[in-house]
């Protein structure tokens, strides 16, 4: 542990790449296999169940700490962070303790069924005898919320700089349904094990988003223009007449979407398909919060499956008759992906195509994205017709030209301290509408990011003179100041006060010029509603 506690201190006191990509690479050199496993598996956020909830062990530290509870809970408001509180509340450490990394993590996964009781002196414990770093790792990891700047990317270099592993063979080696409870580093990184490559998908390509003129990119005839479908990007793969589904973020879902079981014994085994999980209820693509209904389900429903089935809108094929295929030009891809369409009946599968468009001018491309809400897109995927399939986020081939935003001019209500390096600033914020109806503000979206320090560090220092209430970490502000709020979706909702959710509500300016009667109503916001 104190090894692994180390490399997290190292990480989180550097911006830089590079000294981030050393210390990684020398821990894989020189750690313990099984603690080199946990990391990976750590910093991939594959973490054991959480087997304390934040409640107990709020009470259990300030106990320990010998302070009233409500002293701890204003501390914790203040820091922001839980590990951190409680790695600073509670006196030096009594001891030392010696074990490793993969020791703590199996104590915690057997720590789940025990009594509270026998949780409560666990905990006390090694709370006693780790030091601050330790202590404050240690409970990262029983919280289950363990986040540092380290990308999958970020990971894959060191490990690739610590082993001569290729980049690309880690990435894939990286993804799939492992244990590390029950892997080793060898059988996980170093060893070629054909029969693990059954399920894995490939390491999915990302597109950066256009920042200057579309007309930058070059001759138009070079690129292909596809909408950019607000769903779930998966990739369905068909191998040994099993089908597996993946979603982005490297989460096996194949029973979430029984739908796609069909797939078997219709499209051709040793097949990859990249595409878009998307909500069709009545025969129409839906919003993303139909999908929502989908997401995080134990279990689906027959009754579920039948109001908002889903289907693949497909774009690309990673795999063709066993063979990776992924540098491959794009073009020649996609006419694999047509045959495929052309040769296999889809009236009765959730298999859709998701159509190349070709344009004889950058200006037909932009009339295209101000099309998207139409087509019920996010706007438009520019790609190159020779490109390969990369891995990760590359700039050059692929491009997200997304539609602009949805905007409303709003008013603060309430203000809630940040986290991290923003815990003692004011800077999660609540905005309301006005109802016509009843002359009143209505809160109607959450948002944190849109302003610069200077900002935030201003609003702050307002909202502490202007607070008409507390509710805990929340204070209520004197309706005053008007922010322009941008989002990317919005759809009607039962769960809101307002009547509607809206999707990345964030603020894009301060409208210092406005007064709050010149605010948009919910009126005005439903209108939007497509």
């Amino acid at each position: 542990m104190k090894r692994f506690a180390e490399l997290i201190k190292t990480l989180d006191s550097t911006n830089k790449t590079t000294l981030k990509v050393e210390a990684l690479a020398e821990y894989f050199r020189t750690a313990p296999d099984k603690d080199k496993v946990w990391t990976i598996a750590v910093l991939s956020h594959r973490r054991p169940p959480r087997p304390v909830n934040t409640t107990l062990m709020r009470e259990w530290a300030s106990e320990l700490a010998n302070i009233p509870l409500w002293l701890f809970e204003e501390s914790y408001h203040i820091v922001g962070d839980l590990a951190e509180t409680i790695a600073l509340v509670i006196p030096p450490a009594e001891g030392s303790s010696e074990k490793s990394l993969n020791q703590f993590l199996q104590e915690i996964i057997d720590l789940k069924p025990k009594r509270e009781e026998g949780k409560k002196e666990y905990l006390h414990q090694n709370w006693r005898e780790l030091n601050y770093y330790e202590r404050f790792v240690f409970t990262k990891l029983i919280t289950g919320s363990f986040r540092i700047g380290v990308s999958q990317k970020l990971m894959t270099r060191a490990l690739s700089r610590a082993t001569g592993i290729d980049e690309d063979i880690l990435a894939y080696k990286m993804m799939g349904n492992w244990n590390p409870a029950r892997t080793t580093f060898t059988k996980l990184i170093l060893e070629e094990n054909e029969e693990d490559y059954l399920s894995k998908p490939y390491p999915f390509y990302l597109a950066y988003a256009i920042e200057d003129k579309v007309e930058e990119l070059g001759d138009v005839s070079e690129w292909s223009a596809e909408h950019k479908w607000d769903g779930i990007r998966s990739q369905v793969i068909i191998r040994n007449d099993e089908v597996f589904v993946w979603s982005r973020g490297e989460e096996l879902v194949t029973d979430k979407y029984p739908e796609f079981e069909d797939f078997a014994g219709v499209i051709p085994n040793g097949t990859v398909i990249d595409g878009e999980i998307l909500p069709y209820p009545k025969g129409e693509i839906g919003t993303f919060k139909d999908l929502q209904t989908r997401i995080g389900r134990k279990k689906v429903s027959k009754n579920l499956l039948k109001k908002i089935p889903v289907i693949l809108k497909a774009y690309d094929v990673l795999e063709w008759d066993g063979e990776d295929i992924r540098q491959s030009a794009f073009k020649e891809r996609r006419d694999i992906l047509h045959k495929l369409y052309a040769e296999i009946s889809t009236e009765e599968l959730p298999f859709h195509l998701s159509h190349n468009i070709t344009f004889e001018t950058w200006e037909e491309v932009a009339e295209e994205r101000e099309r998207a809400r139409e087509e019920k897109s996010e706007g438009l995927m520019l790609k190159r017709l020779d490109s390969p399939y990369l891995v990760g986020r590359k700039k050059g081939d692929w491009w997200k030209w997304k539609t602009d935003p949805l905007t409303v001019d709003a008013v603060l209500t309430y203000a809630m301290r940040g986290h991290g390096r923003r815990s003692n600033l004011f800077t999660d914020y609540t905005f309301g509408l006005w109802d016509d109806e009843r002359q009143e503000l209505v809160t109607f979206a959450k948002a944190y990011s849109g302003l610069t320090d200077a900002e935030f560090r201003k609003l702050d220092a307002w909202i502490k003179k202007n607070t008409l209430e507390r509710f805990g970490p929340v204070r209520s502000v004197t309706p005053h100041q008007v922010f322009e709020i941008a989002f990317e979706g919005i759809a009607e909702s039962k769960r809101h006060k307002s009547g509607v959710a809206t999707r990345f509500p964030r603020i894009l300016r301060w409208r210092t010029d406005k007064n709050i009667h010149e605010a948009n109503t919910l009126e005005e916001l439903k209108a939007l509603i497509p």
